[in-house]
């Protein structure tokens, strides 16, 4: 008997193959070259994605006696690192992470036993004192990809990065399908809320993790009304659930709170051990946002226990006319131009609490 598929013969078909691939090639090309400059008149330009290798190459950076910025955003986008090189005699590393709690990063730095450096360490209480989800995801994401990352990793990271530098529409946060998807205005329904969407990419990312914002975004216009709009939501507390009673949830979040002072206390006396130092800044915000942390994360709440607990000095931008006097263009951060006079002016106060 003959094998079912030994006597089957296929033949390829002659066709113009040669124009075919030509054809096909040229489609491409205009298909993409389409998308790259509808995605540039939405205001999107070339520049690095904000992944977790990215993240992982600038740690490798870290050395025993580095200065190191963890926390969220705003020191992300706010600190220059030229002004603080000048101002504090070393390059810093920039390890923030947006909307990311400093936890997971703090803990890191403080169980690797070499490192004695100096930490600045960005506090938005809605994110420090976050237990759980993405404030905590984020972070722990990235310190696990640092210690795990494979060679195959880094090599795709390398490829990635003159691609990235070159096309405005490879944004991994905005310009996926999954992520447009979620731009489909879609209401809340009973037993189905819609999570709140993030902000729409407005930095540029150089390879040492520098944020920028922007100059759409700086000044005022239709990308800028689009952020604004996502803080407020981004920043309320969600509803405690249904199913767990007022009470019991109270005292959840309290001892979830309690937890982060005391591990945080934990990782600082650990650094400190060492000779390592500390410093929290609380970077500015201004508009309806300011108003909203105020009334949710009040400073009394929130500030003044964590340096009590942690016996760390804090820079907190209210405290100083001239660090008081600029204007978050889109309420949570700087403008490219603001961060560097900024940093010059948070540098004295960055010496003197660490007693450089």
């Amino acid at each position: 008997m003959h094998s079912s598929t030994s006597s089957f013969k296929r033949e390829i078909p002659s066709l113009p193959w040669r124009g075919i691939t030509v054809t096909v090639a040229v489609g491409v090309l205009v298909a993409v070259a389409a998308w790259e400059v509808y995605c540039r008149s939405l205001g999107y330009e070339p520049t690095l994605n904000d992944t977790d290798d990215l993240w992982a190459e600038a740690r490798r950076h870290v050395e025993p006696e580095s200065v190191v910025i963890i926390g969220d955003s705003r020191a992300w986008f706010d600190s220059d690192l030229d002004e603080l090189e000048r101002g504090l005699g070393r390059r810093p590393v920039q390890l923030a992470l947006p909307g990311a709690g400093p936890y997971p990063v703090l803990e890191d730095l403080a169980s690797e036993e070499r490192f004695h450096g100096t930490v600045i360490c960005s506090v938005v209480p809605g994110l420090f004192f976050a237990p759980a989800g993405p404030p905590m995801q984020r972070p722990s994401g990235a310190v696990k990809r640092f210690h795990g990352q494979t060679w195959a990793q880094r090599i795709s990271h390398q490829i990635s990065v003159p691609i990235e530098r070159s096309f405005a529409f490879l944004k991994q946060e905005d310009l996926t399908m999954a992520a447009l998807l979620l731009e489909l205005p879609i209401p809340d329904r009973p037993n189905a809320q819609v999570p709140p969407r993030t902000p729409p990419y407005f930095c540029s990312i150089d390879r040492e993790r520098r944020a920028r914002m922007f100059e759409q975004a700086a000044r005022p216009g239709p990308l800028q009304e689009k952020i604004k709009g996502r803080w407020l939501r981004l920043f309320t507390p969600p509803p405690p659930p249904s199913f767990v009673p007022p009470d019991i949830f109270a005292a959840n979040v309290k001892e979830a709170i309690e937890a982060r002072f005391k591990n945080t206390k934990a990782a600082i006396e650990k650094l400190r051990a060492r000779g390592g130092k500390i410093v929290f800044v609380r970077f500015p915000m201004t508009g309806p946002l300011k108003e909203h942390e105020d009334k949710f994360t009040p400073r009394a709440q929130t500030w003044e226990p964590l340096l009590q607990a942690t016996g760390t000095p804090g820079i907190y931008f209210e405290d100083f006319p001239e660090l008081l006097s600029f204007n978050c263009p889109e309420w949570s951060h700087l403008s490219a131009g603001d961060s560097v006079e900024f940093t010059k002016r948070l540098v004295p106060h960055l010496r003197k609490a660490l007693q450089l």
